[in-house]
């Protein structure tokens, strides 16, 4: 398995939407104004914590894909990112099911999706209780020698919780 690496995971809930729409659905809904500004403040945030993700694994939903769109304004170089519908159908067990087939080189992960799944994502990885309003990212560390253990029993640590109104 080789040596434990400090593995960094940001758990992120979309930015902010719009329900006054002409979306069908809501997997078609987009983001709002704000939404649309707080995503790269977000980013920009990230970047002057050095929480660069190198893998991006996000919900297929149009808010989701625009959350991250707005967020690479303010990333170094283009992201790699992989929308999966299992994210917005499935939160919680599809995160369970992809984490651990992430590639050993990525050191930062993001996953972006929904509540209340990434609530409950946080509590269960952490042991803390985080209110995940739009656009807030918890960042997480853990010491793993692979992201196929992310589940194990042991805990992340909660370190740092970033929300756009206070930018």
């Amino acid at each position: 398995m080789g040596d434990k690496m400090q593995r960094r995971l940001i758990v992120m809930r979309h930015a902010k939407s719009s329900w006054n729409s002409a979306a069908q659905t809501d997997h078609e809904r987009p983001l709002n104004e704000r939404g649309r500004g707080d995503a790269p403040r977000v980013g920009a945030a990230l970047v002057e914590l050095g929480w660069v993700p190198d893998l991006v694994l996000s919900s297929d939903a149009q808010r989701t894909r625009e959350t991250l769109t707005g967020m690479n304004e303010s990333f170094p170089g283009e992201i790699s990112a992989a929308f999966l519908p299992s994210f917005y159908h499935s939160g919680v067990s599809a995160v369970r099911e992809e984490v651990p087939t992430v590639d050993q080189a990525v050191g930062c992960l993001m996953v972006l999706g929904h509540n209340p799944d990434w609530e409950d994502l946080v509590q269960s990885l952490s042991g803390e209780s985080v209110m995940m309003k739009t656009a807030t990212a918890a960042l997480l560390t853990r010491d793993l020698a692979a992201w196929q253990s992310a589940f194990d029993p042991g805990s992340w640590n909660l370190e740092k919780v970033i929300y756009p109104r206070e930018l």
